[in-house]
């Protein structure tokens, strides 16, 4: 496949590199670096990419060409850098979500990211780092803690990849590179199933399990025991127990047919529900399956007829429509989100208003920065992760009669947002919508077919038993559990191997005036330092100091002074045979800027988070604050829906006891009052699920 990037290597006379798709990032292919990740990547760029003639949002961008063999299509993986001093948003609200937050602000981000097939011969352009639609896009922070933010396959928005073949690639290049760890938010779905539960209950692990993919930290308290024991619980079921309780449910009939045709299919005893589900997943890669299910009888005349003329009928319920940009109603229809549909829509409107009443002010001129939107809007809606996830999604969009645009100011090289009217003279753009006009009147449902669908009696079962399970509370909080667990972690150990280096963590250890100034949360990881073997302690200093400086806002100018357990040791004595190779050393300097606010992954704001389910720190999840004690609550634990709106004056539980305490309420009353719950949310799942 001729690319635009080939010929314009060739116009500069410069012959491309370029590498198998299914090898690249293998042991030694390209490259097999010894360093920690920082100086990994820099090696990456300069011997396996070429830089672009041209930036985004003013960040340098290099690209690799990675050909598949099997069709001869070359694929564009872009790198960029991203250094926080000049990024809109320098904090990380995917640490923050993972549990990293206390990790220090790390000077630069590298994006990793294969963009939609249909844009591989195109640039990428402004606001590429917000998009959901890459087929890869993944993120490392320059000490190598990363988060994988995005995977489309063949579904998803490749012909030619698989989702398997993605996730190997991107894994090669975290393990070739030295990541130290990589984290995911499953939120993926096939025709309505949650991938974390199906997979979970099949597997005992999610998708991205078979990586090495681990439970990192649950939504709403959850924790690891609670995980393991719904899964436990959920892959347990018998099936001919699963039979019996849906005897006196109406799908009683159609439970009895999927389990009895696939066991009949299977060649082995299919005795649980993870057995069935197992099963079920690997069919369409077992032989012996395919032959049973193709001799499998075929539906009635009639029924093979009704499905010939559905077949027919779904063709014309696509065409292309020419509108004004894009609808953010139905932007919104295609985006996984955590949040209702309603809610997202809120949040844009409160932005277009926002953004409308700064350009009603004739005082002021050019557009908003982001970081003013997010001020602003945070006036109305008190969930700034919803805020974060509409501003990303904000770019040429359409909401109500204006349009929102989105882009880089050319002098303050700050990303800003502005606003117009929708007849101001906007150039239609071609989009592929549905047509909701001429669809059909509903058809009767169809009778099931166990094996007809292999998906549908997936997501049969998936329905029925798993989130509808007659009668049964414990079925129901064991599922919420696996999907109340989204966060999933991979780490690659730190690794002394048997080479001529010493490698060492270098961890930081605030002095007492560091204490007194608030150094108060936990401390941040070490940072890996690699040496010859006839290193001095100096020449470690030195290299501590230097890497410390180059990974860390808050350590720009530290000065390591001395090491901890090595006061003893001179200067110029050898570090081989006085320490040992692979320890965890503790550094103490000087330098260190307590006045910045690039201290923390999670942000400058210190938020309390003290929720009844047992979360006591920001999981992702919308909350709302205590107006009285200014503590964070998951609104769900306070019985507020997704869809609805926060009411103005909040008072959570405890302060709505202290209150009655002070008006002179008995014990006794308080006791008995709805607004206080006796049994801690965690304990209460713990019981059930033991």
């Amino acid at each position: 496949m001729s690319l635009p990037v080939l010929e314009t290597c060739r116009k500069r006379k410069r012959r491309p590199k370029v590498y198998s798709f299914h090898s690249f990032g293998d042991p030694g292919c390209p490259m097999n670096p010894t360093g920690p990740f920082r100086d990994n990547i820099r090696l990456f760029l300069q011997e396996c990419a070429e830089p672009e003639d041209y930036n985004v949002e003013g960040m340098p961008i290099w690209c690799t060409l990675l050909v598949i063999e099997s069709n001869n299509f070359v694929v564009p993986l872009y790198t960029i850098e991203e250094n926080v001093h000049f990024s809109p948003n320098p904090f990380c609200d995917h640490c923050r979500c993972t549990g990293w937050g206390n990790n220090l602000v790390s000077k630069r981000k590298y994006h990793v990211i294969i963009p939609i097939a249909g844009e591989w011969s195109k640039r990428l352009e402004e606001g590429a780092l917000d998009l959901h639609t890459h087929i890869l896009h993944g993120m490392i922070h320059c000490n190598g803690f990363g988060h994988l933010l995005c995977i489309n396959g063949i579904e998803g928005g490749s012909k030619f990849l698989c989702g398997r073949e993605i996730m190997d690639l991107w894994d090669r290049l975290c393990a070739n590179l030295r990541a130290r760890k990589v984290s995911v938010e499953d939120v993926s779905k096939k025709r309505s199933m949650d991938l974390r539960l199906l997979y979970g209950v099949a597997y005992g692990h999610p998708w991205y399990g078979r990586w090495g993919y681990k439970f990192c930290r649950g939504s709403f308290g959850v924790t690891k025991h609670n995980y393991n024991r719904a899964i436990e619980i959920l892959s347990s079921l018998e099936l001919d127990k699963i039979i019996q309780d849906f005897k006196n449910s109406d799908q009683c009939k159609e439970m009895k047919q999927i389990i009895h045709y696939y066991r009949d299919l299977s060649e082995t005893l299919l005795m649980t529900f993870k057995d069935l589900l197992r099963f079920m997943l690997t069919v369409k890669s077992c032989p012996c399956a395919q032959r049973k299910r193709s001799m499998a009888p075929t539906a009635s005349p009639s029924i093979s007829k009704y499905l010939t003329r559905v077949a027919s009928q779904k063709k014309p319920l696509m065409k292309e429509k020419c509108i004004r940009y894009r609808k953010f109603s139905s932007l919104v229809g295609t985006l996984d989100s955590r949040w209702p549909t309603r809610r997202l829509e809120y949040a844009a409107e409160v932005i277009v208003n926002t953004l409308k009443e700064k350009k009603a002010d004739k005082l002021s001129k050019g557009g908003m920065s982001r970081q003013d939107v997010r001020d602003a809007a945070r006036m109305h809606i008190g969930d700034t992760g919803l805020l974060d996830y509409v501003l990303k999604s904000m770019n040429n969009v359409i909401v109500g009669t204006h349009v929102v645009r989105r882009a880089v100011n050319p002098t303050t090289k700050i990303l800003e947002y502005s606003i117009d009217e929708l007849n101001g003279g906007v150039r239609p753009v071609r989009v592929t919508e549905p047509e909701a006009d001429v669809v059909p009147e509903p058809l009767p449902v169809l009778p099931l077919i166990p094996g007809a669908d292999l998906y549908g009696d997936m997501a049969y079962l998936y329905t029925k038993v798993l989130l509808n399970y007659p009668e049964s509370e414990v079925i129901e909080l064991a599922s919420q559990t696996v999907l109340d667990s989204k966060h999933f972690v991979k780490e690659w150990p730190f690794d002394d191997e048997e080479d001529q280096l010493l490698r060492f963590i270098c961890q930081v250890m605030p002095n007492m005036i560091d204490l007194e100034a608030n150094f108060n949360r936990e401390l941040p990881p070490g940072e890996i330092v690699v040496l010859p073997l006839h290193a001095t302690v100096a020449e470690l200093k030195q290299a501590a100091t230097s890497a410390l400086r180059d990974s860390y806002c808050i350590l720009e100018k530290f000065v390591v002074t001395e090491i901890e357990r090595m006061e003893e040791l001179d200067d110029w004595e050898l570090l081989f045979g006085a320490v040992e190779s692979g320890a965890d050393l503790f550094m103490r300097g000087d330098g260190m800027d307590l006045n910045t606010e690039l201290r923390y992954e999670g942000g400058p704001d210190n938020w309390k988070v003290r929720c009844e389910c047992g979360a006591q720190d920001d999981d992702g999840e919308r909350m709302v604050a205590c107006d009285i004690c200014e503590v964070w609550q998951h609104t769900r634990c306070n019985g507020i829906e997704d869809s609805g709106t926060v009411p103005p004056l909040f008072i959570c539980a405890g302060c709505c006891d202290s209150l009655g305490h002070s008006r002179g309420e008995s014990q006794e009353e308080l006791e008995n009052s709805d607004d206080l719950l006796m049994i801690p949310a965690t304990e209460y799942v713990a019981q059930f699920l033991e």
